[in-house]
């Protein structure tokens, strides 16, 4: 799962959805990424996000993770306005195993991803030898791709 905010507390935000996802029914967080700020995607002129990965172990179906996810980010506050655009809170389902899905609702891997140096560089962290499905090896995919103002943070950076 890919996290991001850039609105509030992102640092709090991300923090307190960390614990969320392990608090889910039928889900376990079995590791995280440390926290990384990265510049806007979206429309100029908005703060830069604060992001993490985390990794679960679940038992719930890929749509019914979604439903969850999306849940934790209403609690957060999030409002679906303007794409790539500011936000309290953003939970991406990025991997669910080797699996490959495309609903209309759900596309995994996430489409985006491997463009993504906000997300495959804390990916790298936890998952290093990840081969992303249908896409290649994840070590790959980073020795192309430019970290262009991605900052790790420290620990106790509350940011």
């Amino acid at each position: 799962v890919g996290l991001g905010s850039n609105l509030g507390r992102p640092v709090s935000q991300v923090r307190a959805a960390l614990g969320e996802l392990d608090a889910l029914q039928e889900t376990r967080l079995m590791q995280q990424s440390s926290l990384y700020r990265s510049p806007p995607l979206g429309p100029a002129g908005q703060p830069d996000y604060i992001n993490a990965v985390a990794m679960l172990k679940t038992r719930l179906a890929p749509h019914a993770l979604l439903e969850r996810l999306q849940a934790i980010e209403q609690h957060h506050g999030r409002v679906r306005g303007k794409r790539w655009g500011p936000r309290t809170l953003d939970l991406d389902l990025l991997l669910f195993g080797d699996r490959r899905i495309a609903s209309e609702r759900l596309r995994v891997p996430h489409p985006e991803m491997a463009r993504r140096p906000f997300v495959l560089f804390p990916l790298s962290e936890i998952a290093p030898d990840l081969t992303l499905p249908g896409i290649g090896p994840l070590a790959l995919l980073l020795r192309d791709l430019p970290s262009e103002g991605l900052r790790r943070l420290p620990e106790d950076d509350d940011a």
